[in-house]
């Protein structure tokens, strides 16, 4: 590990001024970083695509909070499924519990919406613009001049643009693709909200993604803070092998340089002397077991035999961080797993002649002790309980019905004898249609035989994603009416499908 150990106390976006330190990061190349890159257009895709796909007439996903509309791939929700949502809530955090124990902050370096729009798509721009890291900052410190002001002219007009499309998409998944369009094509006059929404959202990314940027996944996301709490020493990170790399030194290609000693055994008996050089490499890397042993208390035939360690301190992991940290000081909260440090360590270990892989994914049991145990008691507690909330979410949704009824006996309403002699009872009822389309619906007396339904009014029917109300009479023929039981079962339909069972009471005439 790093000798510095204030690195803690401090992040690398904020001088001691406590002013932004804007990041610079070298643009990043390798197998990961082109893995990367096409997870991430094709995330990209799915993102920009779903809008547009439709089941039934409707959007695969929508979630309009303003409306209280709710669709997710195709079964569309109501704020009657509330408890629904919850418990899918809980079910998420356990999963985003177990994923994060198990693999460390995969999730924000592979498939977050920040990293990818921030790191394959506005770092693009501002490569293909502005240049590399260098270049940018040496423009950053240029005095304004014609070709600072069109390149940072060109650069905004192109996030401002990239955060438009962001903009209208996002909009979409709240209120629809069909409605974003409607929108768009209209004055602003004659849609303001619509019109305000956009803008707002534009603003919104633009401000992200050409100020905040890493900022987000430092300071803002939640996702994050987490870290703390959930990893321990056998989670998946992206980590260094301080077994393997320390002690830090410059070496030739293919041949490790060794410590140098001038026989001048001032390192023996605890006295001083030792050139700076060989001290700041050495002190600390002398180890028996798993404990430092300081400098002076090391045997002269081992300090002269000490080998550097595989990390030649070229910086190039920190140079092409985008939160800027040294991932050689251990595992920390703004690294976001980026994996653009593992390229360009397993870069130079290939050009020095060593093995790659110095900084790689492992854990940090992996690192101390060479292996790995996923199938901790703690992941073992996790899983469970992601499987149960699992099956009683299948158990939910697969019993989950378009249609609920509800139909109760009309207050302060005694029965009536029909000419036929009938009795009749008035009752209210309500049809919560979940769907997304409007429900002919029909009520049935099942029981007792002979039971028919008489609509106040026109037939029931249930608009979609509301509540409609409405009155019916239940008559009873007369020779149930001394029947020992008052309940009576009801059956909704529309059309031929039955969508729901409801039971009610029944009064009976006090003559009889």
């Amino acid at each position: 590990m790093a000798a510095n150990a204030d690195f803690r106390d401090t992040i690398a976006t904020v001088d001691e001024q406590g002013k932004r330190r804007w990041i610079f990061p070298k643009k990043p190349k390798g197998d990961y970083y082109r893995y990367r890159t096409w997870v991430s257009y094709g995330l990209l895709l799915i993102l920009f695509g779903l809008p547009f796909i439709k089941v039934n007439g409707e959007p695969l996903i929508l979630l309009n909070v303003l409306e209280r509309h709710f669709i997710l791939f195709g079964l569309a929700f109501t704020p009657q499924d509330f408890h629904l949502f919850a418990i899918l809530m809980i079910t998420g955090v356990v999963f985003i519990a177990l994923f994060t124990v198990v693999f460390g902050r995969l999730f924000c370096g592979w498939v977050c919406p920040q990293t990818i729009f921030m790191e394959m798509v506005f770092r693009k721009v501002e490569y293909w613009i502005e240049g590399d890291a260098n270049a940018q900052r040496k423009l950053a410190k240029a005095p304004w001049t014609s070709d600072k002001i069109r390149k940072k002219a060109l650069k905004h007009a192109i996030f401002l643009v990239i955060s438009a499309l962001i903009a209208h998409v996002f909009l979409a998944y709240i209120i629809g693709m069909d409605a974003v369009l409607e929108t768009v094509s209209q004055s602003p006059l004659a849609a303001p909200g619509g019109f305000a929404a956009i803008i707002i959202f534009i603003g919104v990314f633009y401000f992200v993604f050409s100020y905040m940027r890493e900022q987000v996944c430092i300071a803002i996301c939640p996702y994050g803070r987490l870290q703390g709490v959930l990893l321990d020493d056998n989670s998946i990170n992206v980590i260094y092998d301080y077994e393997r790399g320390e002690p830090r030194g410059k070496i030739r290609k293919g041949k490790p340089k060794r410590t140098s000693c001038s026989d001048c055994e001032n390192c023996r008996d605890g006295k001083d002397g030792c050139a700076d050089q060989i001290l700041n490499r050495i002190n600390h890397a002398i180890t028996t077991g798993a404990e430092s042993m300081p400098l002076a208390s090391a045997p002269l035939a081992v300090v002269k035999e000490k080998k550097v360690g595989d990390c030649i301190d070229c910086t190039l992991c920190v140079q092409v961080c985008p939160t800027g940290i040294d991932i050689r000081n251990g595992i920390q909260m703004e690294c976001v797993n980026c994996t653009a440090c593992i390229d360009a360590c397993d870069e130079v270990m290939i050009k020095v002649g060593r093995d790659p892989g110095l900084i790689r994914y492992d854990s940090e049991r992996g690192v101390a002790a060479g292996k790995r145990k996923i199938w901790t008691p703690r992941v073992l507690a996790y899983s469970a309980v992601l499987l149960l909330l699992i099956g009683l979410n299948v158990f939910l949704l697969s019993g989950r019905t378009q249609l609920d009824a509800l139909l109760l006996r009309a207050p302060g309403q005694l029965s009536q004898t029909n000419a036929d002699g009938s009795v009749g009872n008035l009752y209210t009822y309500q049809l919560i249609n979940k769907s997304r389309k409007e429900l002919p619906v029909r009520f049935e007396v099942e029981r007792p035989a002979g039971g028919k339904i008489r609509y106040v009014g026109e037939n029931p029917t249930a608009r979609p994603g509301e509540v409609s109300e409405g009155a019916l009479f239940i008559d009873l023929p007369p020779d149930v009416s001394r029947r020992s039981d008052n309940e009576v079962y009801i059956k909704v339909y529309s059309e031929d499908r039955l969508l729901d069972e409801l039971t009610t009471s029944f009064l009976y005439p006090e003559s009889n």
